[in-house]
């Protein structure tokens, strides 16, 4: 059995009329088209889907019954419609936005900028972990990813946003603490309060003692660079962290950060699309927001390290 949806319109349409003329004219074309039509998908039905009482056509039993689904057909036709209408509309939509766990502290402030000048538009905002990102990166879950280094093996649009610098950082009261030119050297029997194994930064803190002749080893390991910042706060070790996270500790002075050759390790924050993986106007348009804006945030957080 084969219906067009243009049989099915012009079916709702004379169920509607209950007159063939009149269906006509809603529909622009000629009373004898109709009734061809009709005639056409009777034949592809087998039944008889309306029957004549005076000057009305009215719907037989079959005819009823075929009306309740042409009904939910239409009606998912008309949605349909609306939502990729909306789709079309910058100010308008979803999107689905992941985002590494660090990039917190500057990701959550750009959301809440665009979303006061996008009341339309709902982002999903998904903070997780590197093994999660490259996951959904893979998987073509998110229209957007915030991360660190993009993953070498996959196909992606990526673009830098912002340097993303990692300071050495310990207590005010530490011994070197306002030191100048600390060789690495003297930093190496030090305790170190670092991030779990398969994290971004700890593979840059591994590969920068490793190009100055020392093997890293840490002594605790934490999931957050809130647990670190406590526990360097605490004074369990000095801590290797992203410059975005320590803002308020460096601004409090509860945090220092320690001049030693090499630091800051300077590495980037990049905005990620996976290839093939289509935009909405409003995912486009998030996404050149924050570009804008990783230029201001930029320069507002090297002013720290001066």
């Amino acid at each position: 059995m084969h219906i067009s949806f243009r049989q099915i319109q012009i079916f709702q349409t004379v169920a509607q009329t209950e007159n063939f003329t009149r269906a006509a004219e809603l529909l622009h074309m000629t009373q004898p088209a109709i009734s061809m039509q009709v005639k056409q998908l009777e034949e592809n039905v087998g039944l008889s889907l309306f029957e004549r009482q005076g000057k009305r056509i009215v719907l037989t039993a079959a005819g009823r019954s075929m009306h309740t689904y042409t009904c939910e057909i239409a009606a998912k036709y008309q949605g349909m419609v609306e939502t990729l209408e909306e789709l079309k509309d910058v100010h308008q939509g979803v999107i689905n936005v992941s985002a590494a766990n660090t990039s917190i502290y500057f990701i959550t402030r750009m959301l809440a900028g665009f979303s006061q000048q996008n009341e339309g538009i709902t982002v999903s905002l998904n903070i997780t972990n590197r093994k999660t990102l490259v996951e959904q990166l893979q998987n073509y879950e998110a229209d957007l990813v915030v991360m660190g280094e993009p993953p070498a093996n996959l196909d992606l649009h990526s673009q830098r946003l912002m340097c993303n610098p990692l300071v050495l950082i310990a207590p005010a009261n530490h011994p070197l603490a306002g030191q100048k030119d600390i060789p690495v050297s003297a930093i190496i029997g030090e305790k170190f309060v670092v991030r779990e194994p398969g994290s971004g930064t700890r593979a840059a803190i591994e590969r920068f003692f490793a190009e100055h002749g020392h093997t890293f080893t840490s002594t605790l390991e934490m999931g957050s660079n809130e647990s670190i910042k406590y526990s360097v706060i605490a004074g369990l070790g000095l801590g290797i962290v992203s410059l975005h996270s320590i803002k308020l500790e460096l601004e409090t002075k509860s945090l220092v950060l320690l001049d030693v050759e090499g630091f800051p390790i300077q590495r980037y924050w990049h905005i990620i699309t996976r290839e093939g993986k289509w935009l909405s106007p409003a995912a486009q348009a998030f996404k050149e927001y924050v570009i804008a804006e990783a230029a201001n945030y930029s320069q507002d957080y090297q002013q720290l390290l001066l």
